[in-house]
């Protein structure tokens, strides 16, 4: 499916977004790292069908403007914030968060809880993954440094959001509140050859921490995903916000 990309003017700079549908509650869809609109193309029709629903290029993403400001987690929430309030799309919010948009989710829920029904975690990010880094190869570690390096050299790179996961990280940790709101954890199952087996092992415990976040939570696991659930199998995505639409509704809607 081809999404319909606008633009908004933001006092940051522009954004692409696409809003599709009509309904309750206004599903939020927040991408993982440098990750564009288009990897919800697998989902966005279905499930714009009963709900209304916001994608968008976070800044430095395809046609959405380059950063001009570090893009740590509180920068991007408040932009987020700020791009809903244009566009007229309001909450309470169901925010999906793929990877790194997971912490995004996260810390949005902690700072504005009245604001978030419920969050699905698609094959998120966990503020203790940072820590996975101990577990890698040195090959692997050379590369990341190496990377890093080369992202210093252009002027735009160097407020990447992946150069600030720290910071996010210690901004969601300084908030212990989180809302008591569904939560889904959507993990792929799928076993990837290049991550060794004690990354993995650690990975998946803290998919599932992500679970105590909620009394109301469900851990889901995508058997024949990787890290992109979304598109490998779409119809466990769109089953598990549908799912959580339905709580979502039974608790506020009746």
């Amino acid at each position: 499916m081809k999404i319909e990309k606008y633009k908004m003017e933001t006092s940051k700079g522009k954004l692409q977004y696409n809003i599709s549908g009509k309904g309750k509650p206004n599903i939020v869809l927040i991408n993982g790292g440098s990750g564009p609109i288009e990897g919800w193309m697998k989902i966005l029709l279905e499930i714009s069908e009963s709900a209304s629903v916001f994608s968008y290029n976070r800044f430095g993403v395809t046609g959405s403007d380059k950063p001009k400001e570090s893009q740590d987690g509180i920068t991007i929430v408040e932009t987020l914030r700020e791009a809903l309030t244009i566009a007229g799309f309001e909450p309470p919010f169901l925010l999906v968060g793929h990877s790194l948009g997971g912490l995004y989710a996260n810390l949005y829920a902690r700072l504005y809880p009245n604001e978030v029904a419920g969050i699905v975690f698609l094959e998120s990010s966990h503020p203790k993954d940072i820590t996975l880094n101990e577990y890698q190869g040195n090959t692997v570690k050379t590369m990341n440094k190496i990377f890093t390096m080369l992202d210093s050299l252009f002027p735009h790179k160097q407020f990447n959001e992946v150069n600030f996961v720290k910071k996010t990280v210690n901004q969601i940790h300084e908030i212990d509140t989180f809302p008591e709101i569904p939560v889904f954890v959507i993990t792929g199952g799928k076993e990837n050859r290049m991550m060794p087996e004690e990354v993995r092992k650690k990975r998946l415990e803290h998919q599932l921490e992500l679970l105590s976040l909620s009394k109301n939570s469900k851990h889901i696991i995508a058997e024949k995903s990787g890290h992109f659930p979304q598109l490998s199998e779409p119809t466990v995505v769109i089953g598990a916000i549908k799912d959580c639409v339905e709580q979502i509704c039974t608790v506020n809607y009746n």
